[in-house]
């Protein structure tokens, strides 16, 4: 997840500085549209509000935003009278009221990432705590807004949903970024080449099966299909290196099935380390860098550890 910039000031001194100066299943929708927006939460709009509970200066949008900009004169600002007038509306609502005849889901980060809230068509609602104060993006949605994501056993999902367990919350995380940042905590990046294609192949096909087939849901109801630590695969923003890009790029296009359908790879450090091995299903870390260190491919490291299974290039 990109990291977030502190404001330099608060919403009170903010809010002060406005009254001195007078101041899947995704779809991308058109994109807002400036000449709309006049400060009133017209029918079709999506509008956020400056105060929660649907209170202080609204801002109305007639479509998806991926960044409402941090500065006036550029930024998407507060038009509507009353507290937070003029302010820039990027990590400043608190409520929103969704008059569109669409669900709106509002972002954590700017492009539609990290962290969301959907608000159905007709919804006022306060921002949770994660976003209030805290958003940078808006998008309509058409068609599902529940736990899938898209692709298929033949056709690789564009996201994947994580867990963030410390964290508490679910990041939408687009799926070659999280092979890319999980493969470096998994396998040891100074393994040789071939190791490391086999194991950017586990790694994306493990993920790859639980975005198609996950139902998982966190306490607090929110779909998720994998976690960020070792009860799925370690996942740590920021962590991808160029010798596992490397490797993930080289397999990117070839996918592993068993069955006609994309195969739930596991994977230990040894043989023996962990419980419930079965033979045919499970892949040695550390027997992938000795067959590679032996001379074997990617391939023929992958069939000697998964029995049954099918490469296929794209």
């Amino acid at each position: 997840m990109s990291r977030r910039i502190a404001r330099p000031i608060s919403r009170f001194l903010a809010a002060a500085a406005a009254t001195v100066l007078g101041g899947t299943i995704l779809a991308t929708a058109s994109p807002a549209s400036a000449a709309a927006r006049d400060g009133v939460c017209d029918s079709g709009e999506f509008c956020y509000y400056y105060n929660s509970d649907n209170a202080g200066s609204l801002s109305d949008f007639t479509g998806s935003l991926s960044d409402y900009g941090t500065e006036q004169p550029s930024c998407y600002d507060f038009k509507g009278a009353g507290a937070g007038k003029g302010l820039c509306v990027k990590n400043e609502a608190a409520s929103v009221w969704n008059r569109s005849g669409q669900t709106v889901r509002v972002y954590y980060n700017s492009g539609y990432a990290g962290s969301y809230q959907d608000f159905a068509a007709g919804a006022k609602g306060n921002l949770n705590s994660t976003l209030k104060n805290q958003n940078a993006s808006h998008q309509f949605i058409t068609g599902s807004t529940g736990c899938k994501t898209d692709g298929s056993d033949t056709r690789l999902p564009t996201s994947i949903l994580v867990y963030r367990v410390s964290l508490n919350r679910v990041d939408r995380v687009a799926f070659k970024t999280y092979v890319q940042n999980v493969l470096p905590n998994e396998w040891v990046p100074s393994w040789p080449a071939e190791s490391l294609k086999a194991g950017a192949m586990a790694v994306k096909s493990f993920g790859w099966y639980w975005a198609l087939t996950s139902t998982r849901k966190t306490s607090g109801g929110q779909c998720y299909d994998v976690t960020d630590t070792t009860s799925s695969q370690v996942y740590r923003p920021g962590t991808a290196t160029t010798a596992t890009n490397s490797a993930i790029d080289a397999t990117w296009n070839t996918r592993m099935t068993r069955g006609g359908s994309i195969l739930e790879a596991h994977y230990c450090s040894t043989t023996t380390a962990c419980g419930g091995w079965v033979t045919g299903d499970w892949m040695s870390q550390y027997g992938s860098r000795d067959k590679a260190n032996a001379g074997s491919g990617y391939a023929a490291i992958l069939k000697s550890y998964y029995s049954g299974i099918v490469l296929t290039s794209s």
